[in-house]
């Protein structure tokens, strides 16, 4: 359907041009207009944590431009997605289209979903709480239209993060707020110009230290478990570089390998992936 595609590309394109900055822009420019077909690891990720896809009632909470709630629709989960940006609703609903799918697509904010109590068995909200007004407001929400006994899986950005997840700056976050602020400018990675509504600037979003995250989670009433933590005691946990995969056998070899794992989540790690169960 090769007007489908352009019709999705000319939507998409406005979005990205405050990122063309990036060294690998076209790669990762592809890898928007193509967002459903890179899903495989989020995928698996759901059905290990909250079982199968198929039938599932899922959902995609902040599904930005719908690629995550299009290829879980694709394999059988019945998926609602909402999303803050109407702009991105429209992709979303231009996605689905792509593959003749019927999917439901509201323009509402996290702290305010327009769903009934219990109504999912699975909620996902990857790369949202940064961005909302009330992060506690949002996962009371989230603990809401969830069943007992339902998964969100969510990330948090981390306070300490050394490599900044949406300027992709080394330690702007070891730095006063105005100081690293004035440095994205100089560095030409703000996002000015673009209409998001929600909230961009370093200073607005909410960025939480582990502890404090997880504390937030618990008094909703979710059983918190690190995702990564998970893998690591699985053995499942796998670095790119080889140099990684070496330092961590040799940590294993001695017992250190949980303690550097947390050490490394504490200081240094830029975003945590966590599983929340609703009790």
């Amino acid at each position: 359907m090769p007007d489908a595609i352009t019709e999705l590309t000319r939507a998409i394109d406005p979005w990205l041009q405050h990122m063309k900055w990036r060294r690998d822009f076209a790669r990762w420019r592809e890898r928007r207009i193509n967002q459903e077909q890179y899903q495989g690891d989020r995928l698996n990720m759901i059905a290990e944590t909250a079982g199968p896809l198929a039938g599932m009632r899922l959902l995609d909470l902040g599904a930005g431009m719908g690629g995550f709630a299009v290829a879980a629709a694709l394999r059988g989960a019945r998926v609602v997605a909402s999303e803050y940006n109407p702009a991105y609703c429209k992709i979303v609903r231009l996605r689905a289209a792509r593959h003749s799918l019927s999917l439901p697509v509201f323009n509402a904010a996290g702290e305010a979903l327009p769903f009934a109590n219990a109504s999912f068995d699975t909620v996902v909200a990857w790369d949202v709480i940064e961005h909302v007004q009330s992060p506690v407001a949002m996962l009371a929400e989230i603990a809401r239209v969830l069943r007992p006994g339902g998964h969100c899986l969510i990330t948090a950005i981390n306070r300490r993060a050394w490599i900044d997840p949406h300027y992709h700056l080394r330690g702007i976050n070891w730095l006063p707020r105005p100081m690293a602020e004035r440095i994205i400018a100089r560095r030409g990675r703000g996002k000015g110009g673009v209409a998001f509504r929600d909230l961009q600037r370093l200073s607005e979003m909410h960025y939480f230290h582990y502890g404090q995250f997880v504390r937030l989670c618990k008094r909703q009433g979710f059983v918190v478990k690190d995702l990564r933590q998970e893998q690591l005691r699985r053995g499942e946990l796998r670095s790119p570089k080889v140099t990684r995969r070496a330092i961590r056998r040799a940590l294993r070899a001695i017992g250190l390998e949980g303690l550097a794992y947390r050490a490394q989540r504490r200081w240094y790690v830029g975003m945590f992936e966590l599983d929340l169960v609703k009790k």
